[in-house]
């Protein structure tokens, strides 16, 4: 039982560092498109969908870690705020995969949920952007979202195969332990 705890936390903890670092290393390149108040850094939701099978909590301070990680780089509170939606849909794909749901199912579920809250945020915090500012965020977040989902799983089966790192095995452990 420690062993896999210290692989949980350790994977957490360079999950954290990676949604901290990736809008800080890509934010100024060509994988940043920034069309205010839309913003997508490719790549930008691949901790949070590791993330998602090592259990709920984890997937929320995965998603802190984002919104941390877009205030530093981008000195915005709106794109901050449109990332911390990582912590709601990082918990909800968690809760999704502790109850046996596809990963695919669950990045397929948690995609609109997504673009919601995040032209939610935009809507709520710059009201004077306008009704398609905030279609733009909801809908190119939703793209963006498959699009590292996509990115994601090539890399979680890369994890899985290359190392004794089982994601899919700790969210297993996870569900038989919640029972």
């Amino acid at each position: 039982m420690m062993k896999t705890n210290t692989k949980k936390l350790t994977a957490s903890a360079l999950l954290i560092a990676l949604s901290i670092l990736i809008p800080m290393v890509f934010g100024n390149t060509p994988l940043k498109i920034y069309i205010p108040p839309f913003s997508a850094t490719l790549g930008s939701h691949i901790p949070m969908f590791i993330g998602i099978f090592l259990g709920p909590f984890e997937a929320i301070v995965i998603g802190i870690g984002s919104a941390i990680g877009f205030m530093i780089s981008m000195g915005n509170p709106v794109i901050a705020l449109r990332a911390a939606s990582h912590i709601i849909v990082g918990y909800i794909a968690a809760k999704l995969i502790l109850k046996k749901v596809s990963y695919t199912k669950a990045v397929t579920l948690t995609a609109p949920i997504h673009g919601i809250l995040e032209g939610l945020v935009v809507l709520l915090l710059t009201p004077s952007a306008g009704m398609s500012f905030v279609w733009i965020t909801a809908i190119g977040t939703l793209i963006h979202h498959l699009v590292d989902a996509a990115i994601s799983m090539t890399i979680i089966k890369s994890i899985e195969k290359g190392t004794n790192l089982k994601l899919s095995a700790l969210g297993e452990q996870k569900r038989n332990t919640a029972a």
